[in-house]
């Protein structure tokens, strides 16, 4: 069926994020004295928010991270976003090739998201219709987030289809009801596929599975 929107993720999917970010993450537990590696973050938390990142830990574990854990996670993430980040090879020339409404929905909180967009240059594909796992009560693999964003484009969840990256991302869009295209840039396509995601390999093959090939 034709498709009214399309929602992105973000981190993977938008900008190359994943391991620039999970790099820092795997750091700053090993700091706290929780001995979490870069391979367990990206294999466990990749889609996740941090909050529910480091519930994990912490479950694992059975000690609480300390105090100020957010924020020096926040501050070294942003910091190597403004030093390193890039734009997933392509991702712009797709998007400009979707003649579509389009949003963002990811795990991240709102100012990361705007700082990666803005800092690779792709915040104006998306005029401010940006949405964040902080403005619902379940983030994914809960369909809460997606929903919350179909709603806001006005758009029913059935018109819409969801471009991910990760299994947890592709489990929430299927909950809401969504079409959901895989993105294998972070490594999960078997799981991305298990999920109900249609996968693809490069961006430049986007607008020709919604329908608008070069």
């Amino acid at each position: 069926m034709p498709f009214e929107l399309v929602i992105f993720d973000c981190d993977g999917v938008l900008v190359d994020s994943e391991p620039l970010a999970n790099r820092v993450l795997s750091r700053c537990f090993q700091d706290a004295g929780f001995p979490i590696t870069y391979d367990t973050c990206v294999a466990t938390m990749v889609g996740l928010s941090l909050p529910s990142c480091f519930k994990m830990a912490e479950d694992w574990h059975g000690k609480a991270l300390p105090d100020d854990f957010f924020h020096t996670v926040q501050s070294r993430t942003y910091q190597a976003i403004r030093d390193e980040l890039q734009a997933i090879p392509g991702v712009r020339a797709a998007i400009e090739a979707i003649p579509l409404p389009r949003c963002v929905a990811s795990s991240s909180e709102p100012e990361k998201i705007a700082l990666s967009l803005t800092t690779t240059g792709l915040a104006p594909l998306f005029e401010g219709r940006l949405y964040s796992a902080s403005q619902v009560a379940r983030g994914k693999p809960f369909p809460d987030l997606f929903f919350h964003a179909a709603a806001q484009m006005g758009i029913e969840p059935g018109n819409c289809v969801v471009v991910e990256d990760s299994p947890y991302g592709a489990a929430a869009a299927r909950a809401a009801g969504m079409a959901v295209l895989g993105y294998t840039g972070s490594g999960f396509a078997d799981k991305l596929t298990d999920e109900g995601a249609e996968i693809f390999d490069t961006m430049a093959d986007l607008p020709g599975l919604l329908g608008f090939p070069p």
